[in-house]
């Protein structure tokens, strides 16, 4: 069993953030062999936070609709339910993420601001 949806997550990660780490990037696409197809792939070839978000919304819906098809006596039913916490997590790090970076773009917006009305130039 593998958590599909967190090295898909991982591999957007990487290409968002810009990040050359092979090992990682070869690991990911290790587990996600063979499951590399629909939002799962999406999420691996993300290259913007709002891609990452899009697509791990609908791996979520993907694995809610696996775990409500599945047997709850069925072995792998409890496995399935806390991957999907995990993804949660996950997707609420996302979010923490990308309200970060905005906060910043905020901050560079208000400083630029505070420059100018400091400095102001004559045009």
């Amino acid at each position: 069993m593998s958590c599909y949806e967190l090295e898909a997550l991982r591999l957007g990660l990487l290409n968002v953030l810009g990040t050359d780490d092979q090992s990682a990037r070869e690991h990911a696409k290790n587990e996600l062999e063979g499951h590399l197809d629909g939002p799962i792939e999406a999420l691996a070839n993300a290259e913007s936070l709002s891609a990452v978000e899009r697509h791990l919304d609908a791996a979520l819906v993907d694995l809610e609709s696996e775990i409500a098809a599945t047997d709850p006596d069925d072995p792998e039913y409890d496995y399935l339910r806390g991957r999907l916490v995990a993804v949660r997590d996950a997707e609420r790090a996302v979010h923490r993420l990308t309200a970060q970076g905005e906060s910043v773009l905020d901050g560079l917006g208000e400083a630029h601001d505070v420059l100018h009305e400091t400095f102001p130039v004559e045009e």
